[in-house]
């Protein structure tokens, strides 16, 4: 459905995607994980045909999104990272603004995004700037949908918004592909490339990995270690100076250590609490795609 072939952009001296390759499967749930400044809306700009590629190529359903730019528009449903809509319109009239943008009606779709707007059915006469930050995000989303698009783009949907709305997005999106959208979708969280049939990992431009969730996991192969508890700076700084430590960093409230050989632990142990560093909560843990893509980092 989506197929970006060998795709380059720089922004003057600064190269913002290098030659990217991805396919997109006709009703994939595709991610595209990467942290800001990773190239991850470049590319979605130029598939939404908002922006030019300076080299290679990217088609949609077998056009090109140059040649064919109106086809695509009419066939995507596109969700920037940064709220969008006419804040001075309510929700319905939104929504009845992008529905005869498209040529069509609110009452010729409705049942593409009834789940949806029946949460947003009680604030259908409030103006879209007076919204909380979900419903905004749900609004955003009949938006992009009325149409009946082929694909659905969403960039970063979900920064800025609290968790349980998070969690009530990404089943909106599962419910979407259940009924056979095809759906690319851009996150900094590597929490949400779970929830993804596949992902690719991006950084600084460039692709490091593109497989499901569950293959990058198992591809890591490494021994990987948690140091539980509220550790300094120096603790990290102390680790990476060790032998048998490849990397080392912070996660929440531990820090992941993975190692350059299996059954090094005792020695890692012994060697932290010979530097006065409580080890005890040393143990053996799997990998989880934040591990994967701090190691691709350094690795690729």
């Amino acid at each position: 459905m989506i197929h970006f072939n060998n795709v380059y952009k720089n922004y003057e001296q600064v190269a913002a995607v290098q030659g990217i390759n991805i396919k997109v499967n006709s009703g994939e749930l595709f991610g595209l994980i990467g942290p800001d400044g990773a190239g991850k809306t470049t590319l979605i700009r130029i598939l939404t045909t908002l922006l030019l590629a300076d080299k290679g190529s990217v088609s949609f359903a077998e056009k090109d999104v140059v040649e064919d730019y109106k086809y695509v528009r009419n066939n995507v449903g596109y969700m920037p990272g940064t709220f969008s809509l006419y804040q001075d319109l309510t929700v319905e009239e939104n929504l009845n603004f992008f529905a005869s943008s498209f040529g069509t009606t609110i009452k010729a779709n409705y049942h593409l995004i009834e789940p949806i707007y029946v949460q947003l059915a009680p604030f259908k006469n409030r103006k879209a700037g007076a919204l909380s930050g979900g419903m905004k995000q749900k609004l955003a989303l009949c938006c992009a949908l009325i149409h009946k698009p082929q694909v659905l783009v969403l960039d970063e949907p979900t920064t800025g918004v609290d968790a349980v709305s998070r969690k009530e997005f990404w089943a909106m999106l599962k419910e979407l592909q259940a009924g056979g959208l095809t759906i690319f979708v851009s996150t900094p969280y590597m929490d949400e490339a779970e929830m993804c049939d596949r992902v690719a990992l991006i950084q600084e431009g460039a692709i490091m990995d593109t497989d499901t969730p569950a293959a990058i996991t198992a591809k890591f192969g490494q021994t990987l270690l948690a140091l539980q508890g509220k550790y300094k700076q120096s603790t990290i700084d102390l680790l990476r100076t060790m032998s048998h430590v490849k990397n080392a960093f912070p996660f929440g409230d531990s820090i992941h250590i993975t190692l350059t050989e299996s059954g090094a632990k005792n020695e890692l142990k012994k060697q932290l609490e010979a530097q006065g560093v409580d080890a005890s909560s040393l143990k053996e843990i799997d990998p989880i795609i934040e591990d994967c893509f701090m190691d691709l980092m350094t690795t690729v």
